[in-house]
């Protein structure tokens, strides 16, 4: 069993000012080609498959092209498609019937009530059937319905009892899990600056609840990377969205599970995006001197380094560079003021803010019952 695992698309994202929709399409179109040539026995999209929850009419087109370009590949490969945190459930979720009727399937919402249960997709090679579960982003208030007894606040809990319920055969089948959370085990992920997590990381996934699976196909960060085991594996996204990722090697990730208990092969196919994203540092003269013709149209972050500031730099770079995301100046001059400004104002966590609030005023810490509702109270916040 052979599938493609992609997830964080983003589509309709901007990086700073610019409008990727061309970026996007070639390399959703890279996708289309391989899945012509290897011809995948499915396709799994992890969730963001769009940047906002309302989505722009552009937006939905470029990502209507891709389904349309893989659906008309003969024979037709199944598409496993679950929402993200960056998605509308319920707009994603839309003519998901007749969709599935064309081998797309879409997961917009986890179980809500005691009578629904995770989509469940088997497909079928030379070794038997595989179960592909789609798990779309929850959160524990989502679910709570779904259960009778009193269930713990907890993501982790969550998604255990929601797979608890599945009565899923991890002996005689292979099974595959599609989800969209931030899962951690062992060491601590790569993060970036194009994701979001909730105040004080309430939003964790214990790996511990899926290690089972023979794939865990993991949504969310956008950095390829393995979470606890080798099988348990977030994709990363086709493009860099940020200019914290410009390290990132980018790839189309393929999996490929053979017999029961073997453990799945991933390969890495290179992508090619029209423009990479890169960081100059150095004074003006160096970067400017230095700089390839290959890389003129690349999105550049620059960082300065002139002690004497330079004339209208940015213009300097633009004769250059065709697509600056920014220009940063550091210097012994702004490194100063950075410290006089440190020294003047220590923002500090905005639980550890309440936390000190509260002392004072009640003259006792916050408890963990308190410490728990007051996580919840930020993380609504910050989402309103």
């Amino acid at each position: 069993m052979k599938f493609f695992h992609l997830s964080d698309l983003h589509i309709g994202k901007q990086l700073h000012h610019y409008n990727l929709r061309e970026d996007q399409e070639v390399i959703l179109g890279e996708v289309i080609r391989y899945a012509e040539e290897l011809h995948p026995d499915a396709i799994v999209i992890a969730g963001d498959i769009y940047d906002k929850s309302v989505p722009s009419a552009e937006a939905v087109t470029i990502f209507d092209e891709f389904l349309t370009g893989l659906s008309v590949i003969e024979p037709g490969i199944p598409i496993l498609i679950i929402s993200g945190n960056h998605d509308s459930a319920e707009r994603l979720q839309y003519a998901s019937a007749i969709l599935k009727r064309h081998q797309i399937h879409l997961a917009g919402n986890a179980p809500a009530t005691s009578a629904e249960h995770m989509e469940k997709v088997t497909l079928t090679d030379e070794y038997g059937e595989v179960d592909f579960y789609l798990l779309p982003f929850l959160k524990p208030s989502y679910v709570r319905n779904v259960f009778e007894e009193e269930m713990s606040e907890t993501y982790t809990e969550a998604v255990k009892k929601l797979l608890d319920r599945e009565k899923i055969d991890y002996n005689s089948k292979r099974n595959v899990l599609i989800s969209h959370q931030f899962y951690t085990g062992g060491s601590k992920p790569e993060t970036c600056d194009s994701e979001t997590f909730s105040v004080g990381g309430i939003d964790n996934v214990d790996v511990e609840s899926v290690k089972n699976f023979d794939y865990v196909a993991l949504g969310h960060l956008h950095g390829p990377q393995t979470v606890g085991a080798h099988h348990i594996r977030y994709c990363g996204t086709l493009l860099k969205y940020s200019v914290s990722e410009w390290k990132h090697k980018k790839t189309l990730t393929v999996v490929t599970l053979e017999e029961n208990g073997k453990e799945p092969k991933i390969e890495l196919l290179p992508l090619h995006p029209i423009r990479n994203v890169q960081k100059k540092r150095g004074s003006l003269r160096e970067i400017l001197d230095q700089a390839l013709e290959s890389e003129k149209d690349d999105y550049i972050s620059v960082t300065l380094t002139d002690e004497i500031d330079p004339y209208k730099p940015k213009e300097q770079l633009e004769k250059v560079f065709t697509h600056i995301l920014e220009v940063r100046v550091d210097n012994t001059r702004t490194r100063n003021k950075l410290q006089e400004m440190d020294e003047e104002l220590v923002v500090k966590d905005p639980l550890e803010s309440f936390a000190d609030f509260y002392q004072e005023i009640q003259g006792k810490p916050m408890n963990e019952e308190e410490i728990k509702i007051m996580l919840e109270i930020l993380e609504d916040a910050k989402e309103g």
